[in-house]
């Protein structure tokens, strides 16, 4: 008599592959959501350099031109409110950009993990998680308004 040989798993195979993988998800899925968390800090993080990069860069090139006037917006006279251009032009000239590409303002007003401003005076950042880091230009430096916070120290450290 022949036994057929069997091409399949096994119940006991089966379980624990599960129950393997049910180990692998519990370690790895939180831990893939604080990454994502810090690669969206480090954005914000990067996109804060490079603003305040730009800004001395543009007022050195005022002050080369022999005027002193200080850069007190950096976005054009349109440029507010939710889901528009932000940092597309400093002290509302379209022909001095932050950034290449414009980014755009949060979406609405529960949108988290992007800029805001509601006047092209303040520059506010939603956390991923929780809080706002407000932002200012003060004697032409991009700067948080409560340099004390420990999200602001996040953004700017």
């Amino acid at each position: 008599m022949h036994l057929k040989k069997r091409k399949a798993f096994t119940m006991l195979e089966l379980v624990f592959v599960i129950v393997v993988i049910g180990i692998l998800s519990a370690v790895a899925i939180p831990r893939f959501a604080v990454n994502r968390d810090d690669a969206v800090i480090s954005k914000a993080k990067s996109t804060v350099a490079s603003i305040r990069s730009a800004v001395a860069t543009e007022r050195q090139k005022l002050i080369l031109r022999g005027d002193f006037t200080p850069i007190t917006s950096l976005g054009l006279t349109a440029s507010k409110g939710y889901n528009a251009p932000i940092f597309d032009g400093i002290n509302g000239d379209a022909s001095s950009p932050i950034f290449q590409y414009t980014l755009q303002s949060c979406k609405d007003s529960n949108a988290r993990e992007c800029w805001y401003t509601p006047d092209n005076v303040t520059y506010t950042f939603r956390m991923p998680i929780a809080g706002d880091v407000d932002f200012n230009l003060t004697n032409s430096r991009f700067v948080c308004e409560d340099p004390t916070s420990s999200n602001c120290k996040l953004l700017t450290q």
